[in-house]
């Protein structure tokens, strides 16, 4: 525990952000020129520290957030161990230069694509997985070559000092340059100031939709490329002929995990009349029977914990209140632990919700199990599509053809079939949504590659043999029977049958063979369009 410390975080200045960019940048520029078995030696030094201090991760990452510890367990360490694991077995593959074919015309050339490292990434992150929201951009940037420094969000500046001194720890003990990885705390000040550091080459935001929008203004006027995941409201679809023992453990826990404050979380829970009322009444059962309270309670079982931000709670319960003042029924709700008070907020299941309600609109970001009923499969894939965000979404059915049909239609970045949110777990995936949920991806082959510079080369396969060499009708000044040179080229390459083929090389010899008659066939012609133009 000699990490842990007890340290206040400090507001960074402009200057300070500045300063802290600057010194990632300089550690870079040695970084960039690391081989893959020195970075992969860094990541697994990163994962000893975790696997043997689960404990502290957990402990630090709820004290910040509020959530209990096996829901600390799943979403920071568990998913964080994955991307290592994936990274340093298929990492090296993803990034090593890619072959491409040159095409007819330049066949004699080999094209490949490289991807070069941007220099510094900036990221801003969200409070809700203190622990996992700085290692998920650290790690892929890492390996791909970069430096990052990091935003962390005003409400998880705590645990970020913790995660810091791990993060020197681990660079010092593989001897990677210092000062390649920087946190950064603050306000909007400061990711501002982040975001418009001309050392900056590159930002990943996660937050809300209107955060994003004023992330991408700043980023477009310095023309700096960004990648936005901003939030879901991801739906949940349970057809008539799914199994209920299975789902109704995921649908809760989709639900209820960290308190319902999950980026992809599951908000709308769309279940087909046939086994309407038998989910609400399961879901329900399951709901009343958990336990709210301070997630490291030694004395009581923890379901829920708390939740991070003061004011979220009274949100929470006005789209709670106004779905019920339009019809909603309120099923269940959890029991508060002895003493729970302040941000604590009991999960409920909300039925009979329609699109008339505001709560099947806007981000809850909190644990209410929203159920509403369909009765075709064209509806739910309508009520599903009809939500401002499109992050991710799941379907159940025992046809797998079915739940396969339905996710092809659903308006979002990810669908599991048959389960909830193992489009990240599975980290070889991209992670990202459509519409008001931002774009681009992070995680997997695209956003190991997001973090580098796509550059396009070029080169004679046999150097000594065959080379670029322009013909004598194309040198300047060029012949007069240049156009009839190149087209007979075109139609040489390109041509659609053999035919065409060997008549482009007729005409293609012919200017060669016979130039000096093309040029007095020409002549008279120029001078009259000479004429012509003078006149």
């Amino acid at each position: 525990m000699a990490l842990l410390g007890t340290g206040r975080a400090e507001v960074d200045s402009a200057e300070v952000v500045h300063a802290k960019v600057g010194s990632a940048h300089e550690a870079q520029r040695v970084w960039a020129s690391s081989s893959f078995a020195q970075r992969r030696k860094l990541l697994r030094c990163i994962q000893r520290y975790i696997l043997d201090h689960q404990s502290d991760i957990c402990a630090v990452a709820a004290r910040d957030s509020g959530k209990p510890l096996v829901d600390a367990a799943f979403g920071e360490v568990m998913v964080t161990l994955e991307k290592i694991d994936w990274l340093c077995n298929h990492g090296e593959a993803a990034l090593k230069p890619e072959r491409r074919p040159a095409g007819r015309m330049m066949f004699y050339k080999r094209c490949r694509v490289e991807y070069v490292p941007v220099g510094v990434m900036a990221a801003i992150v969200p409070w809700n997985y203190p622990f996992h929201n700085v290692f998920n951009p650290l790690l892929s940037n890492l390996f791909a070559g970069n430096a990052l420094v990091v935003k962390v969000s005003e409400y998880a500046s705590w645990s970020a000092g913790y995660y810091g001194r791990v993060i020197d720890a681990c660079l010092d003990a593989c001897g990677a340059p210092p000062g390649l990885v920087q946190i950064v705390t603050g306000y909007g000040e400061t990711g501002h100031a982040l975001v418009t550091c001309p050392q900056v080459a590159k930002v990943v935001f996660v937050g809300s939709p209107a955060v994003g929008r004023r992330v991408m203004a700043s980023c477009s006027a310095h023309l700096k490329p960004c990648v936005l995941e901003l939030g879901g409201k991801d739906a949940f679809i349970v057809c008539d002929d799914a199994d209920l023992n299975q789902v109704v453990p995921i649908a809760t826990r989709g639900a209820f995990q960290s308190c319902g404050q999950n980026c992809a979380g599951a908000e709308r829970f769309f279940v087909q009349r046939r086994v309407y009322e038998r989910f609400c009444t399961a879901v329900a059962k399951a709901t009343a029977a958990m336990t709210v309270g301070w997630a490291l309670s030694p004395d009581t079982h923890i379901d829920a914990g708390a939740m991070c931000m003061p004011q979220q709670g009274a949100y929470v319960q006005s789209l709670v209140d106004d779905a019920v003042a339009k019809g909603a029924r309120m099923l269940a709700r959890a029991q508060l632990a002895p003493g729970s008070s302040g941000q604590f907020f009991a999960p409920l299941v909300l039925v009979d919700v329609t699109p008339s309600m505001r709560i099947a609109h806007e981000e809850v970001f909190g644990p209410v199990l929203c159920v509403s009923v369909f009765d075709t499969d064209d509806q739910a894939v309508s009520l599903a599509n009809n939500c401002p965000f499109g992050l991710g979404s799941s379907v159940f059915s025992r046809s797998a053809s079915r739940a396969r049909a339905l996710g092809s239609r659903l308006e979002a970045g990810m669908t599991s079939i048959n389960d909830f949110a193992t489009t990240y777990m599975a980290q070889s995936l991209p992670f990202g949504g459509v519409k008001e949920s931002g774009f681009d991806r992070f995680a997997g082959i695209e956003g190991l590659r997001g973090c580098c510079h796509v550059k396009a080369v070029a080169e004679d396969a046999v150097p000594w043999l065959i080379r670029t060499d322009i013909p004598p009708p194309l040198r300047y000044p060029v012949a007069p029977y240049a156009f009839d040179f190149v087209a007979g080229l075109i139609r040489m390459f390109y041509g659609l049958t053999w035919g065409d083929a060997f008549r482009g090389l007729m005409e293609v010899i012919a200017c060669f063979v016979l130039p000096a008659k093309r040029r007095k066939a020409k002549a008279p012609a120029a001078a009259g369009a000479h004429k012509n133009k003078s006149a």
